[in-house]
């Protein structure tokens, strides 16, 4: 009967904004495309399911089926796996939100925030600034995201810390602290807002208002005094405007906070600093000033993304994620930048060809309506494109879009400056782990269908057949994230899949320099200079000298490409290369002499003498852990080749920052081990630093392990 109860609840809500969605047709200021991001455990989904239930768009709390985590691993783990979009409405304005996903699904919180306008970073209060926290904080920055920060989880002792590499201006204060945490102080109106005590006994929505000249609380009183001191310094040192006006007409008495306001908005949209506010989303207090900050401090749609000029009033937009319905197939997020994009019209894929729309929904979690258009500044899905995938441009025509290009061109011949009329799309991260997958010898085309669909969604997912052995081998960003594509290849298309065990996604290289000329025999001589690149970490690069390019004809030339990128595929163990670059210097050979022996000759001496070298992924590790237990993890530690780069305290605990080779974390398991030696008590993030060379004892031993001698 709860359930039953709950659905209606949930739904009669839902379905009472259709109306009020079906008005999303507008490009004004009055829309809101955020994302929320924070460490995992900070109260961010929590945060997100507050904001829906003050906002009106759910009618009640639930307990642990939250709308943006819907599918079932998510609810299984408690934690977000794939971004979901919700729209909603706050004081006549419309946001779109995005809540982001877990760190090892680096390429969904990556390609939300390349469409947002906006970002709230959840903090856990208690914790400080967490591994993951800087790891979204750094995509944000990539994209010039503008943030505000929102200080969870104030219910818990010893609250405030800030460790961020911006500049925080405290805009709120808490009342009282713990479990004595009542409300907050807006230091730029002067009030005090007071929820509930006991919020289990209350839902939230009601608080009371009061002016801090009426309170009787003397030392809340001059610590608010002197925060909003500081606050205003801190903004006139960041706005200029804001500077010049506190110099010639403020004064105590002086009302400044439309003032305030306007260049605390100015400074956030010009990333000099970050707003941080205050609150316990599962007490219920805090959220509702959270959202009248995200109207008032981030930006709209008009204040981002100038790099569509071009387009006009014409239709540009960009497909930044798909997912599989099964009764709609395919459906495509678009982020619309530019124009209207209308159900039942034909459109054009800048990146692959001309496409056509059946339908245009707006999203709300794992439920959509449908509208009949969209307008710029909306985040919506599409029906019926087939070939997009994540990152292509989408344009109303191809005469649109060569209008455009037009446009941008006539402007770079006058200015010199490098345009474009193609979006930048989502950066794809490399994999680290592989393993691979085998189905019931019966269901391998389903297989196939399975992980095309698979990665269509996620192309941080890569599929490849092994050409020795036939098996279909998996590529993943981490254990969990293969272990979630496991699982939904089971539940969703009902294939019972076994995996092969985990390995490391190693890389190659060359540690000298060499020249070398090819062998006379085959009647082909090539001479050509291989070395390695400063960065490792760059990908490779092959040349053919200036002179010699235009001696040579496209087949030779051709030919000449292919043996310098076969010799990058078997130089030890046949992981990709990188870091090398390629010279060709002279080619000599008889007449008749066909291209593929051009190729086997390049390719013969290209990494002949250059001494190849096996690079590892190096993964950053923070461990938390409590004082008695840090000798035996710093151990453990040793054992695993890591290096240790620095130790903090936190509160009673240790955090070890330190670096560790991934194939020295998959040995016996190291979330196993680390339990094991710390009763339980300690926590661990990973995430890829970057690729390091081996030394020559542990790539021998790499060596014969490949080779079935260990």
């Amino acid at each position: 009967r709860f359930r039953v109860i709950w659905f209606i609840r949930r739904n009669y809500s839902f379905l009472s904004d259709v109306k009020s969605v079906r008005t999303v047709v507008s490009p004004d200021i009055s829309i809101r495309n955020i994302g929320i991001m924070a460490h995992i455990d900070a109260g961010k989904t929590t945060t997100t399911e507050r904001m829906l239930f003050y906002s009106g768009y759910i009618r009640a709390l639930g307990d642990g089926d939250t709308v943006t985590d819907f599918m079932a691993q998510e609810r299984e783990r408690g934690i977000t796996i794939q971004s979901a979009a919700v729209t909603f409405d706050w004081k006549n304005h419309r946001i779109n939100l995005i809540d982001t996903p877990h760190v090892d699904f680096t390429l969904e919180v990556e390609r939300s925030l390349r469409v947002l306008d906006g970002a709230v970073a959840v903090f856990d209060a208690s914790a400080g600034v967490e591994a993951q926290t800087l790891t979204v904080w750094r995509q944000a920055e990539k994209h010039h995201v503008p943030c505000i920060g929102f200080l969870n989880k104030m219910d818990k002792p010893m609250a405030i810390r800030e460790k961020m590499q911006t500049t925080p201006i405290l805009i709120q204060i808490p009342v009282g602290c713990g479990k004595n945490f009542s409300g907050i102080v807006d230091l730029l109106t002067k009030q005090k807002l007071i929820w509930a005590t006991k919020s289990n006994e209350d839902d939230g929505r009601c608080y009371k208002v009061q002016s801090l000249d009426q309170s009787d609380e003397p030392a809340l009183v001059q610590t608010a005094k002197e925060a909003r001191s500081n606050l205003i310094e801190q903004v006139a040192d960041l706005d200029d405007e804001f500077a010049e006006l506190l110099l010639t007409d403020f004064s105590d008495n002086f009302d400044a906070v439309p003032s305030i306001k306007e260049a605390l908005r100015r400074v956030t949209l010009a990333r000099k600093g970050v707003p941080i506010l205050c609150g316990s989303s599962l007490k219920n207090k805090g959220v509702q000033p959270l959202l009248d900050a995200i109207i008032a401090y981030l930006p709209n749609p008009n204040e981002r993304h100038h790099d569509i000029q071009w387009y006009k009033d014409d239709l540009c937009a960009l497909a930044f994620k798909v997912i599989h319905d099964k009764q709609r197939g395919p459906l495509v997020f678009v982020r619309i930048y530019s124009g209207t994009l209308k159900a039942q019209t034909a459109v054009y894929n800048i990146n692959r060809n001309n496409e056509r729309m059946s339908r245009l929904l707006v999203p709300f979690a794992d439920q959509y309506v449908e509208i009949p258009s969209m307008t710029a500044g909306n985040i919506g899905l599409t029906v019926g494109l087939k070939q997009t995938i994540t990152g292509d441009t989408i344009a109303s025509s191809k005469a649109s879009a060569a209008a455009a290009l037009r446009r941008a061109q006539n402007k770079a011949e006058t200015t010199g400056d490098r345009v474009k009329v193609i979006l930048t799309g989502v950066e794809v991260p490399d994999p680290v782990f592989f393993c691979t997958i085998e189905p019931p010898s019966m269901a391998k085309q389903a297989l196939e269908n399975a992980l095309c669909c698979l990665q269509r969604e996620d192309p941080s997912l890569k599929v490849r057949v092994d050409p020795d052995s036939g098996q279909t081998i998996l590529c993943g960003m981490g254990e969990l994230h293969i272990e979630i594509i496991h699982d939904r290849i089971r539940r969703e298309y009902g294939i019972e899949t076994h995996l092969g065990p985990l390995q490391v996604a190693y890389r190659e290289t060359i540690v000298q320099k060499a020249k070398t000329t090819g062998d006379r025999r085959h009647f082909v001589t090539v001479e050509l200079t291989v070395g390695p690149i400063d960065d490792i970490g760059t990908s490779s690069k092959f040349q053919i000298k200036k002179e010699l390019h235009n001696q040579l004809t496209p087949d030779l030339k051709g030919a000449v490409e292919n043996g310098v990128h076969s010799s990058y595929l078997q130089p030890l163990l046949g992981y990709p290369v990188q870091g090398v670059y390629t010279e060709i210097e002279s080619l000599n050979l008889e007449p008749g002499t066909s291209p593929a022996m051009v190729s086997a000759c390049v390719s013969r001496c290209a990494m002949k003498a250059a001494g190849p070298q096996v690079l590892e992924p190096v993964m950053s590790l923070e461990v938390t852990v409590g004082e008695d237990y840090l000798s035996s993890v710093l151990g453990d530690l040793a054992q695993r080749r890591g290096t240790v780069r620095d130790i903090q305290s936190r509160h009673n605990n240790k955090v070890l920052l330190a670096t560790v080779p991934l194939a020295e974390m998959m040995l016996q398991g190291y979330s196993t081990i680390l339990r094991s030696l710390t009763s339980g008590t300690a926590t661990f993030s990973l995430e890829l630093d970057s690729y390091e060379a081996m030394n020559p004892q542990d790539q021998n031993i790499l060596l014969k392990r490949v080779a079935g001698l260990l």
